[in-house]
């Protein structure tokens, strides 16, 4: 390995340049009224891209009105289109590149608030919701695939970078993946070599409709589970080999390496302090009287240390040779260095830039002395704010 990277240098993903190698991850941001942008939405880019970011991820764009987390969520249609556009013009014009995060929810979608219906690899137990998940048939399958293709051509008609396509955390694609949560004996399911054919397939239509033209108008990420952190679900070497075969497909610019399981065990991604009571809060009867009862084992506590993606990632990294953007714990430069010294080509932040939007320009502004430290405590309070507004509970960021 040569001289590990400057992670303030611009890089090239796929045809889009970034000014450096950080990316604003995608965070849910509820900020969608009407299930279309707002300009509340587009001030929360305009600060991380105002901030310093080389790309900022919109978060979540559902491909379908069932394909939404719930129903608040911004699904792609034409109507999204020209708020998405205005958008995409207010980060560039501080300077960054942005992508949208792009996916079906499947088990994690909250039928009753969507008022359509859920999609999983069997009939699944949606306690949020208080609804079954419909077991998905190919046609169902084949729908989801070209809502996906359809999905990035409304990003690319709003002047979009890049678009990341959401594999991870037990979400659609993700489901059909885990062992645990796919037990389907037909074409979808059993090995793994079945139960990535969602994914795969999910990524070639994308790519088909990224170069329709004959060359790529748009990069193409994807967010796929290292581990879901639980027995019987994804884990590293399942991972690794489905990591293997999206390299090999060519459909990818980078991979973005994550871990954890919205359906069962979400805090494998956060780690941190589990806000049992702020969630519990965040619910109404009889899910609030559940959740203080039970939520200690649904939100199971890790500790925090920086980086602490880091150990599982490289893995990754010793036998990948596509792109990969390090996510979990980046906070200061210190661990930016290491992401870049250990080969990753690009880092992701999250809960720190809820908090300060600018951590960015004064990491950079600081140079090499690191003194610069982000105010995030890993509190994770900032969690349960997905149901209204997200936002740092300390800081109260980002704000207008």
């Amino acid at each position: 390995m040569g001289a590990a990277r400057d992670v303030f240098s611009p890089a090239e993903l796929g045809p889009a340049t970034l000014r450096n190698r950080i990316v604003k991850a995608a965070t849910f941001e509820a900020r969608t009224p009407g299930a279309l942008v707002s300009d509340d939405l587009i001030d929360f880019h305009r600060a991380m891209a105002a901030g310093g970011v080389g790309m900022s991820t919109v978060a979540y764009c559902a491909v379908s009105r069932g394909g939404r987390t719930d129903g608040s969520a911004l699904w792609m249609r034409p109507e999204a289109v020209p708020g998405l556009r205005r958008l995409a013009e207010a980060v560039h014009a501080e300077g960054a590149a942005v992508s949208a995060q792009i996916g079906h929810a499947g088990p994690v979608a909250n039928a009753r608030s969507n008022k359509a219906v859920a999609l999983a690899p069997g009939r699944f137990f949606n306690p949020l919701s208080m609804r079954f998940a419909r077991q998905a048939t190919r046609s169902d399958i084949d729908d989801v695939v070209t809502a996906h293709a359809v999905a990035v051509r409304h990003a690319i008609d709003a002047g979009f970078d890049a678009v990341e396509i959401h594999l991870g955390h037990n979400y659609l694609a993700s489901s059909f993946l885990s062992p645990l949560l796919n037990r389907r004996t037909d074409e979808f399911g059993g090995a793994l070599a079945n139960r990535a054919r969602v994914a795969r397939g999910i990524l070639r239509a994308v790519r088909r409709e990224v170069e329709r033209n004959g060359r790529a108008t748009i990069a193409v990420t994807a967010k796929l589970n290292m581990s879901d952190g639980v027995r019987g679900g994804i884990g590293i070497e399942e991972a690794l080999q489905t990591a293997r075969w999206l390299q090999d497909d060519g459909c990818l610019d980078a991979l973005e390496l994550t871990a954890g399981s919205s359906l069962v065990n979400p805090m494998y991604l956060f780690r941190g302090d589990a806000p049992v009571k702020e969630f519990s809060a965040a619910f109404k009867a009889p899910l609030r009287w559940g959740m203080r009862m039970t939520g200690t084992k649904f939100l199971r506590e890790y500790p925090y240390r920086d980086a602490f993606l880091l150990r599982d990632a490289e893995q990754f990294r010793r036998e990948l040779t596509m792109p990969l953007i390090l996510l979990g714990g980046i906070t200061d430069r210190d661990a930016m260095d290491r992401a870049m010294a250990a080969g990753f080509d690009f880092v992701a932040m999250g809960r720190a830039l809820l908090a300060e939007p600018d951590l960015i320009n004064r990491i950079q502004a600081d140079g090499q002395s690191k003194s610069v430290r982000s105010l995030c405590d890993h509190c994770n309070k900032c969690m349960p704010t997905i149901y209204s507004r997200t936002h740092c509970v300390v800081t109260g960021g980002p704000t207008p």
